[in-house]
This record gives structure tokens, C-alpha cells and sequence, in this order.
């Protein structure tokens, strides 16, 4: 999930630690390989999560769920132990925005709106992906926010393709979410993805001057996760250093994918509907 410029100096997501490469890099067909091995264990699990998860369930049931799997299927959790973080998910539910710490104290209830964001790592490299859970029959306006979000992920995916420049899909993000009458939160991005967590470039979700307006080419995977608020844009972090909340406990909702971009367009490796 997030960022090279906020989160590793604050709440960073959570990875085994390695050292940070500069650069954006080009992964060969050897490393898109094991990739999309990466990509489709973390696919697995958060597909295995959306179908178990019910209320009365904590978050810490989900959180020994997906450690358990990612396990059973030779790779390692991406975010345990990452600058301290504990789980192996970040599950955040209602107006928590990202990094929830799972808890046996955190009981899921009927109408929550739960995201899990996970990643395995795999004969050295990371797939990454979140996906946002309507438990039980949820509001109109909820509903309408993790459809929103969703859709905002796919329109920002189909603007990818060797050629096209970051801030193609970051407006196409953007311009989606604004209609729909949700906001975009600013502090959080997406990312590069491969042989650490996060790596160059940083994947914005709103048009902005801050970063350079990079140019994609074939070989980038990029771990793309716009995530809207129902109410304002800012969120504050808890005490915990983790766990990212909106300011006016208005709700949240994310999706991610990790990517691959092509010469023609683009796959997405951590495709739940292939496993």
C-alpha cells in the first residue's frame, strides 16, 4: 500500500525489511514469473477471506487465516514484522482507513465495512492487494462507496500500457470517484512493487505536481490502490502509530492490485477471479 514519501516515516506498511533500491525497475520475464506465483497467493487468500469472513469473527481469526495460508503455499507474510507491524493483514473496518492492526478484541459485525490488504513474498518478490468486504447487509451509502471504490481501481487500471504516464490513471481515479460524490485521500498512494513492498514510483490517485508524471514502460509492476472516503479527505493516525482513521469518522473503503504493465496494456497479477 502506501507510499514512499509518508508512510516510511511515519506508519510504513508492513514487509520483511530490505533495502531499498533507487529507480524504477524493469523486471525481467524471469522475475514477472515469480511474480505472478506471488501475486496469485495473495489472490487465493484474499479471495478464501471474502468467503469465510462473518460476523461474530475477529479480526485476529482472519489475520492467523491468511498467515496460515500464505504459509501452506511456500511464501511468507509480506507485512509481519515490517517496521514492528504484527499481523500478516491490515484490516481496517468502517472509518479506519488503512494499516489496522488485527485484534482478538476486534469483533466483526453485521453492516461493518471491512478492508484486508495482505502480500506474500516469494522466492524474493512481493505481491500486494486489498480488497474492501460488505459483511452482511450493509447501508445504501456503503454500498455505494465500496462499488465506487472498485470501479475507481479499474478505470485508473485501464489507462495503463507502455507509454502512458502516471497521472493518466491517477485522473482517471480521480475524475471517477468526484462524480460519484466521494473523495480521494491524499495521504496514502500506491506504489512500485517487486523486490521490496515498495519501491519507485509512487502511484498517485489525484492529479498532483509533487512527484514527476512518470512515463510506464513494459516490465513496471505497480501496486495501484485508490481508496476513497465518504466524507472528507484527511484522516488522522490513532495512537497505536498504525491505524489510520478519517477525521470525521466518516466511512473508508480501498481496493488494490499489483499490475504488470505491457507493451499492448497490462495484466493484473493478483486477479481473484483466476484462482
Amino acid at each position: 500500500m502506501n507510499i514512499l514519501t509518508n508512510l516510511l516515516s511515519q506508519t510504513p506498511k508492513p514487509t520483511p525489511v530490505k533495502k531499498q533500491r533507487r529507480g524504477i525497475e524493469i523486471k525481467s520475464p524471469r522475475e514477472i514469473d515469480i511474480m505472478r506465483q506471488s501475486a496469485k497467493i495473495v489472490a487465493t487468500v484474499l479471495k478464501e477471506i471474502s468467503e469465510l469472513v462473518k460476523p461474530g469473527m475477529t479480526t485476529a481469526d482472519l489475520d492467523a487465516y491468511a498467515e496460515k495460508r500464505i504459509r501452506e503455499m511456500g511464501a511468507a507474510p509480506s507485512f509481519k514484522g515490517y517496521h514492528g507491524f504484527t499481523g500478516s493483514i491490515c484490516s481496517s473496518i468502517n472509518n479506519e482507513v488503512v494499516h489496522g492492526i488485527p485484534s482478538s478484541k476486534k469483533v466483526i459485525r453485521t453492516g461493518d465495512v471491512l478492508k484486508v490488504d495482505t502480500g506474500a513474498y516469494f522466492q524474493g518478490f512481493h505481491g500486494d492487494s486489498c480488497i474492501t468486504i460488505a459483511v452482511g447487509e450493509v447501508t445504501p451509502e456503503a454500498a455505494k462507496l465500496i462499488r465506487v471504490a472498485e470501479e475507481a481501481l479499474y478505470k485508473g487500471i485501464e489507462q495503463v500500457k507502455a507509454g502512458a504516464y502516471l497521472l493518466d490513471l491517477a485522473g482517471a481515479i480521480e475524475d471517477h470517484v468526484k462524480a460519484n460524490g466521494f473523495t480521494v485521500v491524499e495521504e496514502f498512494t500506491g506504489h512500485g512493487v517487486g523486490r521490496n513492498l515498495h519501491e519507485e514510483p509512487s502511484v498517485f490517485n489525484y492529479r498532483t505536481r509533487e512527484m514527476p508524471n512518470v512515463k510506464l514502460r513494459a516490465g513496471m509492476t505497480l501496486a495501484i490502490e485508490p481508496i476513497l472516503n465518504a466524507g472528507s479527505k484527511h484522516t488522522r493516525t490513532l495512537s497505536d502509530r498504525w491505524t489510520a482513521v478519517t477525521v470525521d469518522n466518516s466511512l473508508s473503503a480501498q481496493f488494490e492490485h499489483t499490475v504488470l504493465v505491457t507493451e499492448t496494456g497490462y495484466e493484473i497479477l493478483t486477479e481473484r477471479n483466476q484462482v
